[in-house]
């Protein structure tokens, strides 16, 4: 039966009126005028995360939502609704190798029996190689374990003692206190008298992973993962000059700009706040930082 006026080839209908109409078929007169709000509050975040990812092209819905300050089920919704893909990292598989194949450690592993609540109780280090137009380039960093901050970084085309020792010197020199700890692998690069004689001087333990124990020093590996995902492809740059610019600028996007997922903010500003109120112990540090 159609309630509203209409006509045909004999004779006119009767009119009836909206409110009769909606009484008739038990619905509101108001849902007449209703317009869901819904889709133009998910265009609205559609927008807003694509915002985010200008900037941030490796942010998953998760550090998304941290930038958005909203619910991340939200964003996960919204995301799938438009069909907004991110980069995604491919993880390289972890593979142990039996203990029997472990050489004698040159230093004890106390990384691992530490507990990290602040800033400068350990620093952990490590260089990775980076491949451009057919050579490689070593890229060597230190950070601070607890607030994941990159303190110091260097570059060179060998690697070797003076690769690592000139990043531990500018580290030492950024930070106004030096950690109780240094941690690193085993390479020979870890291990040179000069690197030995700095350390023992500032009165800093030297603290090492096992053998083919990559995991050990996690905080360095997945510090590499992730750097290399996003700085993409290195041979698009066209000079070495410009290549060690993207590297500096995405070292500073790292610190300053990028969510770290654990500490639900960039490092630096973890740092900064931390140290701002570490008198008035207003400063709650996430729960699982707390150990190494």
């Amino acid at each position: 039966m159609n309630y509203f006026s209409s006509a045909d080839s004999s004779k006119e209908s009767p009119v009836i009126s909206k409110s009769a109409a909606c009484s008739k078929i038990s619905i509101s007169r108001t849902n007449l005028y209703y317009q869901p709000k819904l889709p133009s509050k998910d265009l609205l975040l559609k927008q807003q995360i694509e915002a985010v990812l200008l900037e941030h092209k490796a942010y998953g819905y998760r550090r998304i939502a941290i930038a958005l300050n909203v619910n991340h089920k939200r964003v996960r919704r919204v995301m799938k609704l438009f069909n907004i893909k991110t980069k995604k990292l491919r993880k390289k598989p972890r593979t142990r190798i039996g203990a029997n194949k472990f050489l004698v450690n040159s230093a004890k592993n106390l990384f691992a029996e530490m507990v990290i609540n602040q800033p400068n109780q350990a620093w952990v280090s490590d260089f990775t190689y980076l491949s451009y137009q057919g050579k490689f380039m070593y890229l060597a960093t230190i950070l601070d374990a607890f607030s994941r901050e990159v303190i110091a970084w260097n570059i060179s085309v060998r690697h070797n003692k003076e690769l690592i020792t000139s990043t531990l010197i500018d580290a030492l020199n950024k930070r106004e206190k030096t950690p109780e700890i240094f941690h690193s692998d085993q390479g020979s690069e870890y291990r040179s008298n000069q690197l030995t004689e700095i350390l023992r001087s500032k009165n800093i333990k030297a603290s090492m992973s096992k053998k083919s124990s990559p995991w050990q020093n996690g905080k360095q590996e997945s510090f590499y993962q992730k750097f290399k995902f996003e700085l993409e492809d290195f041979n698009s740059y066209p000079s070495q000059g410009e290549l060690i610019e993207a590297i500096a600028i995405q070292i500073h996007y790292y610190n300053h700009k990028r969510i770290h997922s654990a500490l639900k903010m960039p490092p630096t500003i973890f740092y900064q706040r931390f140290k701002t109120a570490e008198t008035s112990k207003d400063f709650a540090a996430p729960l699982h930082l707390s150990y190494a």
